[in-house]
């Protein structure tokens, strides 16, 4: 079981070394989702072997981007580490806001990153942050509701089949609502599966003179279809929910299927947490028909500022929490469902991990993504759910206010389109593209 890992001795040993010297004081910044939750109730582990404290700021999914991205433009330097992700990293690694992962140990073993994570947290085959997980996207759903609807969930569903089914599932009465999706405002929350969602039915941010595009048909059908689907089978003050919110609701027994990152799989079958742990189905996300599907390509990754006084000591975090060794420990501590998923091939070899429920359909979603052509017609940015330039966080902001404040019924479709075509146009010439 334990030959895969054994240079984790090895690891332990030069971390001890390089941290037996200077022992530091790190602050790291992170996301409030389960799998950052419990690395932080492990780091003893890790203060063990090197002498090194961490303090951490945990933070909300937009407040942490928002805080992480002031304190790197203005050098705060009140972060040794941050939790970012597939869009900040290259472009602040280009900027030169980020120190470059090219010295890690042999033993690390950098090429068994997977290569998806890995393309996307580097710049010119350089890395510039570690994935501590990596994830798609993909359907979750409820095999008992499925089946008393009479139907039986494909590997790989179509959107009319996702929203009859989701139709059927539907018991307001009795408070189960047949999809969860996220609704709450922000680039990396309903903007993220909006996004990746307009993709499969054939819309695009920007042609390929990066002319906004939400004047277009495929845009107008994309959001329609959203609205409708949640009005008729959502829950109550959707456009509230992110994904910690609808990860709430589905262990509560509460969705009949929620389309949301892989890496929830693990949460949604814990009988510790949720009331249909035994009951969960798994589906690639939905197409049209048009040759892509609705997943997007992320990783929440570990970066070290440019400005850090405490290069030396983050370095040996990053290469404690996204070790094999540290897989090792969380399937000793918690299970093997619960490990932190999509980073590493090695994971995905394993004979322990091939008994988990989702390891298979998590692996098919993350190798179907396919950041560099997301989209039915051509693009010139890369990316699924962001197009990876500076402007997109911005952007993607106010664009997620109109789209939630459409959901939320305070205006028409049509309007939240007129508005995030005419704020993105703005936005785009002023930035001189």
């Amino acid at each position: 079981m334990f030959a895969k890992y054994a240079l984790g001795a090895a690891t332990a040993i030069s971390l001890i070394a390089a941290g037996s010297a200077s022992a530091e004081t790190i602050t790291i910044a992170t996301v409030n989702n389960g799998d950052m939750i419990r690395m932080q109730g492990l780091t003893d582990d890790f203060t063990t072997k090197t002498g090194h404290v961490v303090e951490w700021v945990t933070l909300e999914e937009n407040v942490l981007r928002q805080r992480v991205t002031t304190d790197i433009t203005t050098k705060g330097g009140q972060f040794d580490i941050m939790t970012i992700g597939m869009y900040e990293t290259p472009i602040w690694g280009r900027n030169g806001w980020l120190v470059p992962l090219d010295d890690l140990p042999a033993e690390y073993d950098a090429d068994d990153i997977l290569p998806a994570m890995r393309g996307g947290l580097s710049v010119d085959g350089t890395l510039y942050a570690a994935p501590f997980y990596g994830e798609s996207s993909m359907i979750m759903y409820r095999t008992d509701l499925m089946e008393k609807a009479g139907l039986e969930m494909p590997d790989a569903p179509t959107w009319e089949f996702v929203a009859g089914a989701a139709r059927a599932m539907t018991d307001k009465d009795n408070g189960i609502y047949g999809i969860c999706l996220r609704g709450k405002a922000g680039w990396g929350e309903n903007m993220a599966f909006l996004t990746a969602t307009a993709n499969a039915f054939g819309a695009r941010w920007f042609d390929e003179n990066w002319q906004a595009q939400f004047d277009q048909p495929e845009w107008k059908e994309t959001l329609e279809f959203y609205v409708n689907l949640m009005n008729d089978a959502g829950p109550p003050g959707a456009s509230n929910n992110g994904f910690n919110e609808n990860l709430s609701l589905f262990q509560q027994g509460k969705c009949g299927m929620w389309i949301d990152a892989t890496v929830a799989a693990s949460f949604v079958t814990n009988p510790d947490d949720s009331t249909v742990a035994n009951k969960v189905g798994f589906a690639l996300a939905p197409d049209t028909g048009k040759g892509k599907r609705g997943n997007w390509l992320w990783a929440w990754a570990l970066g070290i500022p440019a400005g850090t006084q405490k290069t030396d000591a983050a370095k040996e975090f990053i290469q404690w929490a996204t070790s094999k060794e540290y897989i090792e420990l969380v399937a000793a501590k918690e299970g093997w469902a619960n490990v932190p998923p999509g980073a590493r091939t090695s994971l995905y070899e394993d004979p322990n991990y091939k008994d988990v429920p989702f390891a298979r359909m998590t692996l098919e979603s993350i190798l179907s993504a396919d950041p560099t052509n997301p989209t039915v017609d051509p693009v010139p940015y890369v990316g699924i759910q962001f197009a990876a330039i500076p402007e997109f966080a911005g952007i993607a902001g106010q664009v997620g206010q109109e789209f939630a404040a459409a959901l939320a019924g305070q205006q028409s479709v049509d309007e939240a389109l007129a508005k995030a075509q005419a704020l993105t146009t703005d936005e785009m010439e002023a930035a001189g593209y």
